[in-house]
């Protein structure tokens, strides 16, 4: 059997990091303080949409290695090592709010007895650990740990949508600290991770890099891996904005872009801009440090920028094209902020409904996932895709949900009174669209018919050795 471990907090990343490290040997007891998330996870349940997270905790609950209580000094007694994965949700300065941390440092504080190591996941500024250390110091009333405690720094990277692949398979595993047991420790808790020797996942025969540092480049590789990444979709999404005024289609230029390997294709597509709890989070706490230090972060601060004037180009674009919001019935396909999670926080959809509902317009919904949406009741969800679309003006789709390929586009015109289609994901191919009968609005797109035309010309004698760009449909 591997190591004792506790994990404190059973949200997205919790449920995973206790599940999975469950799943590769280690004998695991999870803490939850609300009573109906506990409930539901005690029966193997998880309280909201992952892929594979299911059959990872049934395994590990069957065959013992995982419990979930309510109980902190069970926790502790039942533990060696423990893993804090509490929220760190963005604060109204920017800062994110730490509560939630100060509360598991006083809990540490009553209940350490004996050396633990304790594991920060939750995304922390950069920083925290140490002052981690010293308000479990406080609470404890030791200095210097007194032995009790060390303190390693572990962020996750982990999408939404593929947690237990990317726990299991990851591109890397980072440990920040000062105390070499300590890192030593934590990396054997991950060797089985590391050497790709998981149960059920034999052939696998690369090894996973291991990063070792101090704290605050281990918090750092963390907001600075989310930032690249919201930063590349932001850039891609600047470039629609100019091939939208050139005549360039933007799919085949970031398809032309990711042949080159030190661009890479991933986090290139271009639409109405990215959400999650991570991004935007990450980046205002990034910004908010720097400008702690009197920093001010062009790049970052252009990021968020590019992102948020995407949302409000979709509430543009309609206006551009229906000439009036006020009494317009508007079909959004996709509430979710990305395909397989039911996760609406900082949600472009959510966001474009309520600029909608602003300008007078009547939003209904259809999402594979969603099946309500109370922060926003004006909006009115629907189980059957074509249902939701009836009547309306103009449908956005504002999830790229594998389902919608599948559109059968004859019947969504045919229940529609409108005919204006916005591809917010550059989904589909705009000639298909066109010839159903919708104006085809994409994000850095030509119109449909000019497309085609110019596809006949550019097909008539292509080179032998011309390489197709890899763009969307």
């Amino acid at each position: 059997m591997g190591e004792r471990i506790a994990v404190i907090g059973s949200g997205y990343v919790g449920t995973v990091v206790a599940g999975c490290l469950a799943y590769v040997g280690n004998d695991v007891i999870a803490v939850e303080s609300d009573p109906d998330r506990l409930a539901q996870l005690v029966r193997g349940k998880v309280p909201f949409h992952e892929p594979g997270l299911d059959a990872v905790l049934t395994r590990a609950l069957e065959g013992g290695s995982l419990a979930f209580t309510a109980d902190f000094s069970l926790a502790m007694d039942h533990s060696d090592v423990v893993f804090v994965c509490v929220g760190t949700p963005p604060g109204p300065d920017g800062h994110p709010d730490m509560s939630a941390m100060t509360e598991v440092a006083e809990l540490f504080g009553r209940h350490l007895r004996r050396h633990h190591v304790i594991v920060t996941k939750s995304t922390v500024p950069i920083g925290t650990s140490n002052w981690m250390g010293s308000m479990i110091e406080d609470f404890c009333g030791v200095t210097s740990g007194g032995g009790l405690f060390s303190l390693v720094s572990n962020p996750e990277f982990l999408r939404e949508g593929n947690a237990v692949q990317d726990f299991l398979h990851p591109d890397r595993v980072v440990l920040g600290g000062e105390d070499g047991v300590a890192l030593q420790r934590v990396a054997e808790v991950y060797r089985p991770i590391l050497d790709q020797r998981i149960p059920g996942h034999e052939g696998t025969t690369e090894r996973v890099p291991l990063v070792i540092t101090r704290m605050p480049t281990a918090e750092m590789i963390k907001y600075a891996s989310n930032a690249f990444l919201a930063t590349k979709i932001s850039f891609a999404n600047e470039m629609a904005r100019l091939c939208d005024l050139v005549g360039a289609d933007i799919t085949e230029v970031t398809g032309g872009m990711g042949l080159d390997h030190r661009i890479g294709a991933q986090f290139l597509d271009a639409g109405i801009g990215w959400g999650g709890s991570c991004f935007g989070k990450d980046l205002d706490a990034l910004i908010s440090t720097a400008s702690d230090y009197g920093y001010h972060p062009p790049v970052l601060m252009g990021s968020m920028e590019v992102n948020q004037s995407q949302r409000k180009m979709v509430v543009d674009e309609l206006l551009r094209h229906l000439k009036t919001l006020g009494g317009a019935r508007i079909c959004l396909l996709g509430l979710a902020f990305k395909p397989e999670t039911d996760d609406l926080r900082d949600s472009p959809a959510v966001d474009i409904a309520r600029r909608l509902l602003a300008r007078g317009a009547f939003v209904t919904a259809h999402d594979p996932m969603v099946a309500e949406l109370p922060s926003v009741p004006a909006v009115r969800t629907v189980a059957d895709l074509y249902e939701a679309a009836a009547g309306a003006d103009a449908v956005v789709v504002a999830t790229e949900w594998p389902q919608f390929a599948d559109l059968d586009f004859d019947r969504l015109h045919e229940v529609m009174s409108g005919d204006v289609f916005y591809d917010g994901r550059n989904m589909f191919d705009p000639e298909r669209v066109g010839e159903a009968g919708f104006r085809y609005v994409g994000v850095g797109r030509p119109a449909w018919h000019r497309r085609a035309v110019a596809r006949d010309e550019v097909h008539a004698a292509p080179p032998r050795d011309a390489v197709a760009v890899p763009g969307r449909p």
